[in-house]
């Protein structure tokens, strides 16, 4: 967890820069300066929904998890040119999505492919 005093003050500058860029854009007549302005006052407005991730240490610092999902198997079709039949990327995509699953839920890929390999596949429980 971040340092109260550090924390206080990283706050106090993003209330800042916030206010400072919603002023800035408002006077400004076009079309993406108002998107910009409606950014601005969201920003304003949902400060404790953006900042969360500074006092809830189970929320991620971005919302990136896609992202980082497809950033292995890019490289991979780079790399080594893998992915070149449709039903070679649709059961690769099915195994990943399977394993990112399991891991967001604390089960390690391993654990995960050994049980599913003994006829026991792991599912998320119904709610």
């Amino acid at each position: 967890m971040a340092d109260p005093e550090v924390l206080a003050e990283q706050v106090r500058r993003y209330r800042a820069v916030t206010a400072i860029g919603a002023r800035d854009i408002a006077a400004r007549p076009s079309k993406l300066m108002k998107e910009d302005h409606a950014l601005a006052n969201r920003l304003i407005n949902r400060q404790d929904d953006y900042l969360r991730f500074t006092t809830d240490p189970r929320v991620p610092f971005d919302d990136n998890a896609s992202e980082r999902e497809i950033r292995m198997i890019k490289l991979r079709q780079k790399a080594s040119g893998c992915l070149r039949t449709l039903t070679g990327a649709v059961q690769f995509f099915a195994i990943r999505s399977y394993l990112a699953t399991a891991a967001k839920h604390g089960i390690g890929f391993f654990d995960t492919l050994v049980t599913l390999a003994e006829g026991h596949a792991w599912l998320l429980a119904a709610a």
